[in-house]
């Protein structure tokens, strides 16, 4: 079956996809989600790539999936391994030669001044779990341009979160007309961290890219 590599977010760990990784394995899958290197000031994102890839059994049959941040470190994982599909979910799209730093400006980000951005719709002892678990962020790999030259050619979806405060539905869809024009983007019913709040119905969807 396949396997799902995930990318996790910006501040983020791996065990934010803890019940996403249950409902896939439950469907025959396997997934992986490790804790990237993001606190390191030695590595910049082409590192935090090549860790998800060196977590991965095999790479063969592979779908590299990234969440928020973790659109920046998604296709450059896909991109070593020639992975059989990319998900972005509610992600950043890089744009080759772009310093992650500069993409809030590029992409004309506001913003919305929503109370609770992201933990809305997460179950409560779910939301202070994962609080507890954020991490900080290097500052090396924020001023680096994206290294690569075109986004990597493998099938490339996108799971658009209708009920995410941070990445509003109006300003994403801007942003994947303009950074990824030739996808529809798949409509989930969840907050911004739609791993914690809809981990069956994004293990569902995600389960159709295998």
């Amino acid at each position: 079956m396949t396997t799902f590599a995930i990318a996790h977010g910006g501040g983020d760990v791996g065990w934010s996809w803890h019940l996403v990784a249950q409902a896939l394995e439950a469907k025959g899958h396997t997934t992986i989600a490790p804790d990237l290197p993001i606190e390191d000031e030695q590595k910049d994102l082409t590192d935090w790539a090549t860790a998800l890839v060196d977590a991965l059994p095999s790479t063969k049959d592979v779908v590299v999936v990234g969440h928020s941040f973790g659109g920046l470190v998604a296709p450059l994982a896909a991109a070593q391994i020639n992975a059989k599909a990319l998900v972005y979910v509610t992600a950043m799209l890089p744009t080759p030669g772009e310093p992650p730093n500069d993409w809030w400006a590029n992409t004309g980000y506001e913003d919305p001044g929503l109370e609770d951005a992201f933990f809305h719709d997460v179950p409560p002892h779910l939301a202070a779990e994962a609080q507890k678990r954020e991490r900080g962020m290097a500052e090396n790999a924020m001023a680096k341009p994206w290294p690569l030259t075109a986004m990597p050619d493998v099938p490339t979806h996108f799971i658009l979160c209708t009920e995410d405060r941070f990445f509003t539905p109006t300003f994403m869809r801007k942003v994947i007309a303009t950074r990824l024009s030739n996808t529809k983007p798949v409509e989930l019913q969840a907050g911004h961290y739609a791993p914690l709040s809809k981990p069956q119905e994004l293990a569902d969807q995600l389960a159709t890219y295998a």
